[in-house]
């Protein structure tokens, strides 16, 4: 078998060396197959004077196959795929795999050491793509997660929760007219797949550009472990390692609840500054119009309802009660009409 029965029963994968080394090319030009190797690839110091390097187990299956890359943190708060690649890596099996993994579960290494989303510099890493090897801290983080990484692969998944207060339900999202997207979509089985157009600067925007196959994934709220979306993630990212040939793990999934797919229509925002309470939860299905909450003074009057301006699923929601006039406090998508089949049928 390539893979433990369970995360909890899962041992540690056996590393066959750890080191820090200026580049992957010769541990991809020369792969120890049915092994697992520990990496640091070096990255601009502190002010200290302290190293800082990029965090990379290389997983090389017995068998030649494709290489594709796992990546957490990219927002330096968003841990939960830090927890998602841990127990993965507990789970795969080298001897019984074909291809090579790349499993990253600290990409701003920076941010994941200070709790934040942003670098010291206050950019945000996934504006900053492809990057370049003499520009800011971000861009030169970028260019190696580029080149080190993303340029050896042909495909990726890139694990994300809410940011900035808010909690996001289990969710890929991508061009849902690539059927390629659709596909791995299917294959990952998050129940909800979202529209959304690419941004300039972000990792999506540079596979796009480069020819290759790649899934965002997101799930629950910053600093936080959601269990639910853990596993989800985690039965999500063997499936679609099970499709791309790399582990033996059925790629189809057993939930039979229905897949919503929508595309992206934005946050409701609160009118006024105050106190937020929701009436719904992640992953309602809302009619237009509908309250979704109310914002209101310390003294508990002068509430405002919060309605719902179009219908569809709410797939993000503010976790904390204290807003301002222009606070996002519900993310909606809307479903598609006429619906596409679900992802996989």
């Amino acid at each position: 078998m390539a893979l433990c029965e369970t995360p909890s029963e899962a041992p540690l994968i056996p590393v066959v060396q750890r080191r820090h080394i200026d580049t992957l090319d010769e541990v991809v030009a020369r792969p120890l197959f049915g092994t697992a190797e520990q990496f640091y690839l070096p990255l601009p110091s502190l002010p200290s004077g302290s190293g800082v390097s990029l965090p990379v187990m290389v997983v090389t299956g017995a068998r030649p196959g494709p290489t594709v890359w796992i990546s957490a943190a990219i927002h330096g708060d968003e841990i939960i795929g830090t927890e998602i690649i841990r127990q993965l890596l507990g789970r795969l099996d080298p001897a019984a795999m074909a291809g090579m993994l790349l499993a990253v579960p600290v990409v701003d290494v920076y941010g994941f050491n200070r709790e934040s989303r942003y670098l010291p510099e206050r950019r945000d890493l996934n504006r900053s793509f492809p990057g370049t090897p003499t520009g800011s801290l971000a861009a030169r983080l970028a260019h190696v997660f580029s080149t080190e990484i993303v340029s050896r692969c042909s495909a990726g998944i890139d694990l994300h929760t809410g940011s900035g207060g808010r909690s996001n339900v289990a969710q890929v999202r991508g061009d849902l007219t690539d059927p390629a997207f659709m596909e791995l979509a299917g294959i990952f089985d998050a129940r909800v797949t979202v529209g959304s157009d690419t941004i300039v600067g972000s990792l999506r925007k540079h596979c796009v550009d480069a020819g290759i196959l790649y899934l965002i994934y997101e799930a629950g709220e910053a600093e936080r472990f959601d269990q639910h979306g853990v596993a989800v993630g985690l039965d999500g990212c063997l499936r679609v390692l099970g499709h791309l040939g790399l582990v033996e793990h059925p790629a189809t999934s057993d939930r039979n609840d229905e897949h919503f797919v929508g595309t992206d229509a934005g946050w409701v925002r609160a009118d006024d500054s105050g106190v937020f309470v929701p009436t719904i939860e992640l992953g309602n299905v809302v009619v237009a119009g509908q309250e979704l909450g109310d914002v209101g003074d310390t003294f508990g009057g002068s509430q405002r309802r919060v309605r719902a301006p179009v219908a569809g699923m709410v797939i993000g929601l503010a976790v904390h009660p204290l807003v301002e006039a222009g606070d996002a406090l519900v993310h909606l998508a809307t479903p598609l009409t006429p619906p596409l089949a679900s992802p996989g049928e």
